[in-house]
This record gives C-alpha cells, sequence and structure tokens, in this order.
C-alpha cells in the first residue's frame, strides 16, 4: 500500500500532463490556473487508497481521481463567485484574476473536462463508474442550494443542517471512494461500505470544521476563528444553542448585530460554552467516526491494506486547521 504521499505523485503527474486547448485562452487558462494552485488532493488520494484496497493498481484509477478533483475544482470557481471570495489558497480567485463571466464559463467546461476524465476508466466498470460520478456531483450540487436557501431562512432544522453537510462536503468523499472500489471491481456491497466510510467520515469532518472555527488556534487554523460566528453562518453550534437556549439568551443573540466582530465572537462563544454545546458537537462527531470505522471494519481485506487509510482517517480527525 502506497502512503497518501506518494499516491500524490501520481494525482500531480497527471495534472501536469493534462493539456487543455489554446484557443480560446481565457476559457482555457483559468482552469489551467486553478488545477495548478495545489491544495491537498484529499479526494482523489483517497479514491486511489479505495482502489487499492480492493487490490488495484493506482494507476488504473487515476482517471477517475481527475474526474474527482477536476469537478472540485470547478466547484471551487462557481462557489467562490457566490462567496464573492477574493483569494482560493492564497491566490486571486478566478473571477478575480479573469472576470465572473468567464468564471462561469470555465467552470461549465471544467466540468465537460470531468465527464471526459471519467470516459477512461474501463469500459467494464465505465457504465457504474458513470452513475457514481453523476450522482456524486448532483448532491454535491444540492448541497450548496440547500446552504443557501438556509442563509434565507430562521427555522433549519440540526437534521436538515446534517443532510446538507452530507450532500455538499460528505457525498463527494464518499462517491470518490466508492469509485475507487468500481475501478477496482469490488462487489456492490463492498463499494457500498466504502461509499459509508467516507460519507460518514465526512460529516465528522465538517462538524469538526464547526467546532474549530470556534475553538481552533488562531495560529494553525486555515481561516479567521469565529468567521462562523460574525457572518451568522447556521452550523451545528449555531442551531444546537438556539434548541437549548432559553428565551433571555436567544433575545441576547439576536442583538449581536450591534456588537463588534470580536465582542460577537465573545458573546456567542459563552453562550456555547455555558450550554456545553461544544461537547454535544464533538460527541455528534465521534458517533459518524466510529460509523465510519464500522464500516471500515466490515469489509474483508487484508488489515494492513487499510492501516494507510486508517493513519489518514484519523490524521484528518485530529487536525488543528
Amino acid at each position: 500500500m502506497h502512503a497518501p504521499s506518494e499516491l500524490l505523485k501520481y494525482i500531480e503527474k497527471a495534472i501536469e500532463s493534462t493539456k487543455y486547448p489554446q484557443y480560446p485562452r481565457n476559457l482555457y487558462e483559468p482552469i489551467s490556473y486553478i488545477m495548478n494552485l495545489g491544495g491537498k488532493r484529499l479526494r482523489p488520494i483517497m479514491l486511489l487508497m479505495s482502489a487499492e484496497l480492493f487490490g488495484c493498481d493506482p494507476e488504473k484509477a487515476v482517471p477517475a481521481a481527475m474526474a474527482i478533483e477536476t469537478f472540485h475544482n470547478f466547484t471551487l470557481i462557481h462557489d467562490d463567485i457566490m462567496d464573492n471570495a477574493p483569494l482560493r489558497r492564497g491566490r486571486q480567485t478566478v473571477h478575480e484574476k479573469w472576470n465572473s463571466n468567464t468564471a462561469i464559463l470555465s467552470g461549465d467546461v471544467m466540468m465537460v473536462e470531468a465527464n471526459k476524465h471519467i470516459t477512461n476508466v474501463h469500459i467494464s466498470v465505465l457504465k457504474p463508474a458513470l452513475d457514481t460520478f453523476n450522482a456524486t456531483a448532483q448532491g454535491v450540487c444540492e448541497g450548496q442550494q440547500l446552504d443557501m436557501d438556509f442563509e434565507a431562512r430562521d427555522d433549519v432544522s440540526i437534521p436538515e443542517y446534517i443532510n446538507m453537510i452530507r450532500l455538499k462536503t460528505a457525498v463527494l468523499v464518499g462517491g470518490a471512494m466508492k469509485l475507487g472500489a468500481i475501478v477496482a471491481n469490488a462487489t456492490e456491497q463492498e463499494a457500498e461500505l466504502i461509499y459509508r466510510f467516507g460519507e460518514d467520515l465526512g460529516i465528522a469532518f465538517q462538524l469538526q470544521d464547526d467546532i474549530l472555527d470556534v475553538y481552533g488556534d488562531p495560529k494553525k487554523f486555515g481561516k479567521q476563528v469565529g468567521g462562523d460566528i460574525i457572518s451568522d453562518k447556521k452550523t451545528f453550534l449555531r442551531l444546537k444553542l438556539q434548541e437549548l437556549a432559553g428565551n433571555t439568551d436567544l433575545t441576547a443573540l439576536d442583538l449581536n448585530v450591534n456588537l463588534s466582530p470580536e465582542e460577537k465572537i465573545r458573546s456567542v462563544t459563552v453562550l456555547y460554552n455555558q450550554y456545553m454545546v461544544r461537547e454535544q458537537a464533538e460527541t455528534l462527531m465521534k458517533s459518524y467516526l466510529d460509523s465510519a470505522f464500522a464500516a471500515l471494519g466490515q469489509i474483508n481485506v487484508p488489515a494492513a491494506r487499510k492501516h494507510e487509510l486508517t493513519i489518514l482517517a484519523n490524521e484528518l480527525m485530529n487536525r488543528e486547521s
């Protein structure tokens, strides 16, 4: 079994060797730009790890991995437009470097490029690979829409929130891992188990992100600590607080709009601590992580093949950024 750092080389080599048309330049140059901005490449790496888990040479799974990574970066281009984000991985976002119309169109072409990659898997697994890729892509778009819808709603429930992060974040992890299993000719049951592992790990990962946004080390966290509080984002912590808090505290929460960002973070964090919201988020996070490892445990392959995947999952869940 290869370590993630070794599998990353497969991905970077494939990205480097993928050539796009030169004309029209403003359509294709943004694609090369965002694909070469770097990043951890976690989803394609996990796809290759899944393929190896079921005894497949990772080289055979590279087309599927490239489909996932290209699709993921396509969503980032469009997400950055929706969020009006100026930076991505420390560099200008595509819509800032070019313009929004160019970014939209380049993103559209990236979806085409992603489909071209997925059609390069072996013909014997093309149909299930395409079905899984399309279901994954559709789920991510549904999750993004729900996330935007929630901004205008005051009655979002915790089950709704969990479903939204499942679609927006976790489905892409689960789908990537299922694609790896499909390329490796795993059974339907094995493919479903590795999907469950990826999806539950993805939900746990996002819940951890909610926690780190409030309680992370400012020196290690990759974005502003308290950013979700400042923007009134409906995270698990916020929704749990609204479920538990008394009327007086809920009224105080509504009045936070007049506070400075620092005061707002401080006052909301006090309420989180008072109602032990962090502990409840951590309990739910752990339940999804336990569920993920339970699914992995049911896969009947030698334990040695699960070793690198287990290490990676634990590293992801013990991160500080």
